[in-house]
């Protein structure tokens, strides 16, 4: 047989044959060192069968096609075996390799001579298969997948006295101040809930700048025909609920270099005869506190000064802009309670997470809660200041009037991530939820979720009251508390003892490169409520656009420390997962309270971290905010950097989805229903939108709301839509196209006219930084 003359080697084949060997010998040499590592076996063997593939078909050769074909079949069972038949995980495993058997078997009929097979039929056949099924399975990618649909029968709960007493309004960010976010309104239900529209549609003209830390996160509130917005920067604006008519607007003039938002407002009635009337209470980001006239939206005289309150007093010779007042001030009864956040991992000695209260009439400091000062219940002698650093409650507070007490969700003592420089009572206070008198603020009772964290956190979401079956015919006044570990705890709110399990369990220890730190032993589970998406990462779980950055991920985590839940920082880098983002975020909770289900968002983002001894960080990092890749932790021993961990190319490496929608049976504790974040429609890369709407479940921010009816709402997803969701079983039913992204938690209210209305603020979320704006949608049934 004569040799063939690898001169008349067609084009294509050697296309295709190059195409196989830059993908082979990544795979291959990758694919050694990963198993050096104690990583699979298969990127060895599959780079060298594409390799030795490759140099066939260079020379025109049909072994190199049986070679391949031989290599995809193991491709496939490795796969499945790794995988299972779930649809997101598999897209890096075979679609590459798909691709590439395609067009294999396409360029068999052009191998010359005796190398070409005798008849190339069954070879195109296959050919257009696999091409068949990529298109679908690209086509895939636009549904939903890793939906969990419930269809259990649910229990039954009582609804909390306070929702009964707020009739068809919405008084505060959770409606009341239980913070569920349940609405008992039932005209919108899943059999009519496709005959929804917009109502109307009203712009304030105040734009969320995102380019300058910007973000609308706010909830309206909703009193006696008025709805009331807060803007990024404070601006209020009232609407007539019916229309969306701007009555009066107010704009506090407030400024800050820090995150700019506004997530609640407060309505204060003073009942009759006060020179006021009712008010709109709001702090801004520039440590003010104002009470505006709810009727016209001028300051109210007779509060404060000129109706304003200095929150700044007492705070002493520290950096006013690591302080602001995002979430808004709780007007619990006839006391306004205000907490602050403080920025994290500048630098030691920040501003008091000092919590006060004051007389929602007059503006009177009624009490401070200093923790590291707990004598000093109101302003601080002159010269001294309230403690400098002490946790923080930077999220949203609840209250129980019944029991006379407001609940706080604490945050860190800052830095977060270095913690040898604490004091004894930062860490006896940080990351718990704490109980005062809202009398006094006197303590009641406090509960850690994480001890000494050095993980970022914090308790990031306004706890839920609800009262829930005790097991024994009655109910349990409880507290329900998301974090960012997902983890959730529900406590009884008179005692803060734990309703549901709660075990101290061993987690990891330290790598030993970090000086003067130290170490809790244990850290808390709730044993008896689901943790939604904290499974421990392992190199299966590992994802990618290719099998090369697939690979490349899961080479990343072999060699960056992790070790668990509670890897330890470490000058290494080390994953941290959950990530300080979450798990669950500001967004906290909805409770259906007569159905007994809990809806939340939560999201799966790992990060890669590492501490810098003070004496090797250089001048190229900066601080360039607090979702900045270096945070400077001054007055310690180590800056940090930190970032996402994702392949060389950017693609996370964890499989998606990378956030859900979610409910939890509150008397069983376990998993109902999950449906991804939305997605990709509208996500941007830098300016660039592609458009492509991959069902991925991107990052949630923002929360759910529910409604007697039996829906869910959630519009925090990063694209432009609104959905609701069957409480019950978790089956998507409905979405509404947005003008913009939100970030906001929709709320809902009975207009003077007798309808129900959804409402949602959209001014844009935190990938999409292509568009701004300043919509407020209302959705509602076709008027009858």
């Amino acid at each position: 047989m004569s040799r063939q003359n690898t001169n008349d080697v067609s084009l294509a084949v050697r296309i295709v044959s190059f195409l196989l060997f830059i993908v082979g010998i990544p795979l291959l040499v990758g694919g050694a060192y990963l198993l050096t590592l104690g990583g699979t076996w298969y990127y060895v063997i599959a780079g060298l069968g594409m390799t030795a593939a490759a140099y066939y078909l260079w020379q025109g050769k049909v072994v190199g096609v049986h070679l391949y074909l031989a290599i995809f079949i193991l491709t496939v069972v490795w796969a499945l075996l790794e995988s299972g038949f779930n649809f997101w995980p598999l897209v890096p495993r075979l679609l590459t390799s798909v691709f590439l058997c395609a067009a294999v078997l396409f360029i068999t009929p052009l191998l010359k001579g005796n190398q070409r097979p005798h008849s190339t039929k069954l070879f195109m056949f296959g050919g257009f298969a696999l091409m068949a099924f990529l298109a679908t399975y690209i086509f895939g990618m636009f549904k939903p997948h890793d939906v969990i649909l419930n269809s259990s029968q649910l229990a039954s709960g009582n609804m909390h006295a306070t929702y009964i007493d707020a009739g068809d309004n919405w008084f505060a960010y959770g409606r009341t101040g239980t913070g569920t976010r349940y609405a008992p309104f039932d005209e919108i239900t899943p059999e009519n809930v496709n005959n929804l529209e917009v109502a109307w549609t009203t712009r304030t003209g105040f734009i969320a700048d995102q380019t300058n830390s910007e973000q609308d996160q706010t909830v309206p509130i909703y009193v006696d025909g008025t709805l009331y917005h807060c803007g990024p920067v404070g601006q209020i604006t009232a609407m007539e609920g019916t229309t969306g008519n701007i009555k009066w607007q107010f704009d506090p003039k407030a400024t800050s270099t820090d995150w700019k938002r506004c997530r609640s407002i407060g309505y204060f009635d003073p009942g009759p005869d006060d020179a006021c009337g009712p008010r709109i209470v709001e702090t801004t980001v520039d440590s003010r506190l104002i009470s505006i006239k709810a009727d016209d939206g001028k300051p109210c005289e007779t509060f404060g000064k000129d109706g304003t309150v200095d929150i700044w007093a007492g705070m002493g010779d520290t950096d006013e802009e690591y302080y602001t007042s995002s979430s808004g001030p709780l007007v619990a009864g006839d006391v306004i309670v205000i907490s602050g956040r403080v920025t994290d991992n500048v630098t030691v000695g920040e501003p008091s997470g000092v919590i006060r209260g004051y007389d929602a009439k007059t503006g009177a400091l009624l009490w401070a809660w200093d923790l590291g000062n707990p004598s000093l219940k109101g302003l601080p002698p002159e010269g001294e200041s309230y403690t400098p650093g002490t946790p923080n409650a930077w999220s949203l507070l609840a209250y129980d009037l019944e029991l006379g007490m407001v609940y706080l969700p604490l945050g860190n003592a800052t830095p977060d991530i270095y913690g040898g420089k604490r004091r004894p009572f930062d860490d006896e206070y940080s990351s718990s939820v704490v109980a005062l008198d809202l009398k006094t603020g006197d303590e009641v009772w406090k509960f850690q979720t994480v001890h000494h964290d050095l993980w970022d956190y914090d308790v990031p979401a306004q706890p839920v009251l609800a009262d829930i079956p005790d097991g024994n015919g009655g109910t349990v006044p409880a507290l329900i508390q998301t974090t960012k570990r997902a983890q959730v705890f529900v406590l009884d709110r008179r005692t803060g003892k734990p309703v549901k399990n709660v075990e101290e369990l061993i987690v990891p220890n330290s790598d030993g490169t970090i000086q003067g730190e130290y170490y809790a032993p244990t850290q808390p589970y709730s044993t008896e409520m689901a943790a939604i998406g904290t499974d421990r990462l392992t190199e299966e779980q590992m994802w990618g656009a290719t099998p090369i950055d697939q690979m490349m991920c899961r080479i990343l985590l072999h060699k960056y420390r992790y070790e668990g839940e509670f890897t330890t920082p470490s000058i290494h880098n080390s994953i941290v997962f959950p990530g300080p983002m979450g798990g669950m975020n500001f967004g906290s909770a909805a409770v259906d309270e007569e159905r007994l289900v809990m809806v939340t968002s939560e999201m799966r983002v790992p990060l890669v971290q590492k501490l810098i001894p003070r004496d090797q960080v250089t001048p190229d990092l900066k601080y360039t905010g607090e979702s900045g890749p270096y945070a400077p932790m001054s007055g310690t021993p180590y800056g940090m950097q930190r970032g996402m961990f994702v392949s060389p190319i950017g693609i996370p490496c964890l499989q998606p989805p990378w956030g859900t929608i979610s409910a939890i049976d509150l008397v069983s504790g376990k998993h109902l229903w999950q449906h991804p974040a939305g997605t990709a429609k509208d996500l941007a890369l830098g300016t660039f939108q592609p458009g492509l709407a991959f069902y991925v479940g991107i990052p949630p921010l923002g929360g759910a709301m529910v409604t007697k009816g039996g829906l869910a709402w959630f519009a925090a997803t990063q694209d432009y839509y609104l959905r609701a969701f069957n409480t019950e079983t978790g089956e998507l039913i409905w979405r509404g196209r947005l003008p913009l992204g939100t970030q906001a938690t929709p709320m809902s209210y009975v207009g003077d006219d007798g309808r129900q209305y959804i409402v949602i603020s959209a001014s844009g979320a935190r990938y999409n930084m292509t568009e701004f704006g300043d919509y407020v949608i209302a959705y509602a049934l076709p008027d009858q």
